[in-house]
């Protein structure tokens, strides 16, 4: 049987009170906006296979797995996966194990505050860490730029997928399970979106998801594969799995 994380095992609860899934000025990105300037790149520093601390700030830091068997010579995708308002739990390394056996690097940053920035100070030291934390895995990681997604779950979620719709010249791919909502901002090419979601989920509503995220982004042009599933807040190692089928293809 497929044993499911719940948000407390997982990746951290999402904001309950998140009912909309399009947020207006209320939630605002920061005036330096969201744009990422991080890029992939040959990589200029040597790294070794596994799980390992970022190592980019005290405290609050972050993890990311290389491959086992990662040869420098041959470019691996990439997934920064964001976790929910409760931070980034014990959970998280059962989702750098998945990437690590599906082939891809991965890494799991850690927000600045409690949650990430567009629902705290809005003055964008999330974005500002993010844009360390690739240019990092960057510089350590053959990356295929064909291939690299912003994934989260619950807060992270919609983080990601608000942070990746602005950033769609970067980022080829969206992961985004049990999101609540989009927080406006120009939008940057069209990465391909999945999108999980419980139909019984008690934090974020199933039904914002299905009735106003999905078919708003389907009216801005993007591709959304929906995976709905007989589950509350929470994302199963099998769901996880079959995102990361979804995008190695």
């Amino acid at each position: 049987m497929n044993r499911s994380i719940t948000r407390r095992r997982f990746f951290g609860l999402g904001l309950a009170g998140a009912a909309t899934a399009l947020v207006g000025p209320d939630l605002a990105w920061p005036a330096n906006g969201p744009q990422l300037k991080a890029r992939p790149g040959k990589p200029t520093q040597t790294v070794k296979p596994g799980i390992q601390p970022l190592g980019l700030a005290q405290g609050k830091d972050g993890a990311f797995s290389v491959p086992k068997d990662y040869d420098p010579a041959k470019p691996v995708p990439l997934v920064m996966m964001l976790h929910g308002a409760r931070g980034r739990t014990e959970g998280f390394n059962t989702f750098l194990k998945v990437a690590n056996e599906a082939g891809a690097a991965a890494v799991t940053p850690d927000s600045r505050q409690q949650s990430w920035d567009f629902d705290l100070s809005g003055r964008g030291a999330d974005q500002a860490f993010l844009d360390r934390v690739l240019e990092f895995m960057f510089a350590h990681v053959n990356v295929d730029p064909r291939h690299i997604a912003v994934a989260g779950f619950s807060d992270g979620a919609s983080y990601g997928l608000s942070t990746g719709l602005a950033n769609g010249d970067l980022f080829t791919h969206i992961l985004a399970y049990s999101p609540g909502f989009i927080v406006p901002a120009p939008r940057v090419g069209k990465p391909a979106i999945w999108i999980s979601h419980g139909t019984h989920d008690e934090v974020l509503p199933f039904s914002n998801t299905q009735q106003s995220t999905i078919p708003q982004l389907e009216k801005w042009g993007y591709k959304v594969r929906f995976r709905k599933f007989d589950g509350k807040h929470e994302v199963s190692t099998d769901l996880v799995k079959e995102s990361f089928g979804w995008f190695r293809a």
